[in-house]
């Protein structure tokens, strides 16, 4: 729990606590670096409003290297937080106040979300391939096909995983919100937009045809073959 209000932190800890869950409390991004180099985490709860490093560039920093889910929390409320927040990686956005059975429920959905993604990824199962990609859901990494790790943020690696359960069929915003995210997840379309163009991009740069296609007015479709098993490893360099 990430917050510079001491009373508000340490009253959602204590309530998550009594819920079962280890709960550790950081004031600042210093703080809450040291916490996490000494010992891992399941979620984060990050508010927005910090001093020094703010909850935005923290979320990109946890997004970009691998770090556990992040809820965001804000007094704000603004459409525009919403969706940056969204747009850096959060898996889920909370207004302030709220209450903390509110937020026990977003941590057990976040949570669930992440564990039904580990589960999906069993032995012989783990990776999904396209195009020479290899997705490994188990540890949430991308190959191009020329082996080099791809970065994906939480959101990107979501909507990637519904377009490859789910390939070649149009999907709509608010079928990949609910694949993607969950139908408890507070979601906008436009970020869903933006998340896409993104993994577009980054898809785009190692294949030379458009592998997610807009269908005007209905959705999304993942126009690809897709396999699903054991990839092979890339042999050692001599």
């Amino acid at each position: 729990m990430v917050d510079d209000d001491e009373g508000l932190r340490t009253c959602i800890a204590d309530y998550l606590a009594a819920e079962g869950y280890g709960v550790g409390v950081a004031r600042d991004a210093p703080s809450m670096d040291q916490a996490l180099a000494g010992a891992g985490c399941d979620l984060v709860v990050l508010d927005l409003m910090l001093p020094g490093e703010d909850g935005l560039s923290i979320c990109r920093r946890l997004s970009e290297f691998g770090g556990p889910p992040v809820i965001m929390l804000s007094a704000v409320g603004e459409e525009v937080d919403r969706i940056v927040g969204l747009e850096l990686g959060a898996d889920d956005y909370l207004a302030k106040p709220c209450r903390p059975r509110e937020l026990l429920a977003r941590v057990r959905a976040v949570l669930r979300r992440r564990n039904d993604a580990a589960d999906a990824a069993q032995p012989g199962k783990a990776d999904y391939g396209f195009l020479g990609f290899t997705l490994d859901a188990a540890r949430r990494t991308l190959r191009s096909p020329d082996g080099v790790v791809i970065l994906l943020s939480a959101g990107e690696f979501s909507l990637l995983l519904a377009f490859l359960t789910d390939p070649g069929r149009i999907l709509s915003r608010d079928e990949l919100i609910e694949k993607s995210k969950g139908m408890d997840a507070d979601v906008f379309d436009r970020a869903v937009d933006v998340q896409i163009s993104r993994l577009r991009r980054k898809l785009n740069d190692n294949v030379p045809n458009e592998v997610i296609r807009t269908v005007r007015g209905r959705g999304y479709i993942f126009d690809a073959a897709v396999s699903r098993g054991p990839a092979p490893r890339l042999a050692a360099q001599a």
